[in-house]
């Protein structure tokens, strides 16, 4: 961690940009947030030996190594996300989806609203409910009312530039259940129901919040393009785990993609690409044309603008960016559960509650494709032997070891 160019950006220019923020950053991006001291905290931790590890040992050869602590942070950390996003897509296929057709949708607002979401991040939650909301009313216009369709909604704030677009992606079934738990397909149906019923429920959430007036949405109603819209052309075959996994992926991803940031050196300007892997030189994307157009995937930030775009996306503490609705539900869910073990029996559609969380390991290893309980000297399986917290001792260690960047300082007491 402490090798990515991340990482470096952060730990360079943290401290100034907090100096700056609030006569440079405050206007734009509100107040500052305490949440985002504790998470950079964390984060500059991650991956860091010198504040603690975990002892691993080989069974067979007695070979041993460190592995050191990851800050689990969310919406900042892309290794700790990483590890959040596949722990959610075992979660979600192993214990809440359904071995039913399902389907994308992503509902996104007009620009002119979007800054009330930043400043008021509870409204966040109202807009995935607005967005439930219309697929309820849509499924319930078409099938039967009685039938339960079934969701996982995701909340995001970015957009594939980093900047603030706060959207609501969701996974629902192609269809609702009954109350036998048999499952009725939905007939095609076009999207512009879906885009009526999105625009009423979030006029009418915004006026109930005092954000908007009634007649703000009367002249917007005339227009020919409000902004909003709703995509629902990914389709998820029934019994595609691999599809669900990746599409989970997607709407649950970290906002920062370490492989998109580019600098030249420390002290350049950042370089945020959207879509090419392997862009032209720095020095020819810096001469391209600044100006916004439709067509550019690129942004160019000042490395304080661009940890100001960044440390926005943090979510608050506590904050749901995943929520379940209708038959995945916890509520649903529970009572279908409860249902199964007074009959001594398994639904269909209840999985093992076991299969939910994944070890650390094997997280590690699917992000990295790195087993961090193999053995590198015999390829056998390795041990943890003991966790290593306290500061002295690390030091001790590391110093016996010749570990340490700088044998003569402290060990570290605390965050940075």
């Amino acid at each position: 961690m402490p090798d990515t160019s991340f990482y470096q950006l952060v730990d360079q220019y943290f401290d100034e940009f907090k100096r700056v923020y609030p006569r440079r950053y405050r206007g734009a991006f509100g107040c500052w947030r305490p949440i985002i001291d504790e998470v950079v905290g964390k984060f500059l931790r991650c991956g860091v030996v010198d504040y603690g590890f975990a002892r691993v040992r080989c069974l067979e050869c007695k070979h041993e190594m460190f592995v050191s602590f990851s800050c689990k942070r969310r919406g900042f950390c892309p290794s700790c996300h990483q590890k959040r996003t596949l722990n959610l897509a075992n979660h979600l296929v192993k214990n809440v989806f359904a071995e039913v057709p399902h389907r994308q949708f992503v509902f996104t607002i007009p620009k002119r609203f979007r800054l009330y979401f930043r400043y008021n991040r509870d409204l966040l939650s109202d807009l995935a409910r607005c967005a439930w909301q219309t697929i309820q009313d849509v499924y319930g216009f078409v099938l039967d009312e009685t039938l339960m369709p079934g969701g996982v909604a995701t909340i995001q704030t970015f957009g594939s530039l980093m900047l603030w677009n706060p959207h609501i992606h969701a996974i629902v079934t192609d269809g609702g259940f009954d109350d036998e738990g048999g499952f009725h397909l939905l007939s095609e149906i076009p999207t512009e129901p879906f885009l009526k019923v999105w625009e009423h429920h979030v006029f009418q959430m915004l006026i109930e919040k005092g954000r908007i007036k009634p007649k703000l949405v009367r002249n917007m109603q005339n227009w020919k393009y409000t902004g909003f819209s709703v995509h629902k052309e990914v389709k998820i075959k029934a019994g595609d785990e691999d599809g669900l996994k990746r599409l989970t992926h997607y709407i649950a991803r970290c906002p920062v993609a370490e492989a998109k940031i580019h600098q030249e050196s420390p002290e350049d300007e950042v370089l945020y690409d959207a879509e090419h892997p392997n862009p032209l030189p720095f020095q020819q994307w810096r001469a391209l044309p600044q100006e916004r157009t439709i067509t550019r995937n690129f942004e160019v930030f000042d490395p304080l603008d661009f940890l100001a775009q960044v440390t926005q996306h943090i979510p608050d503490k506590g904050q749901h960016l995943t929520r379940y609705y209708g038959w995945y539900s916890n509520v649903a869910r529970g009572k279908r559960a409860k249902t199964a073990g007074e009959q001594g029996s398994k639904t269909t559609h209840v999985r093992p509650a076991t299969e939910a969380h994944k070890c650390w390991a094997m997280l590690i290893k699917q992000v990295y494709e790195v087993d961090p309980l193999e053995c590198p000297e015999c390829g056998e399986k390795m041990k943890i032997v003991s966790f290593i917290r306290d500061p002295r001792v690390i030091f001790r260690i590391l110093d016996h070891l010749d570990m340490l960047e700088d044998p003569e300082s402290d060990p570290p007491r605390g965050p940075p």
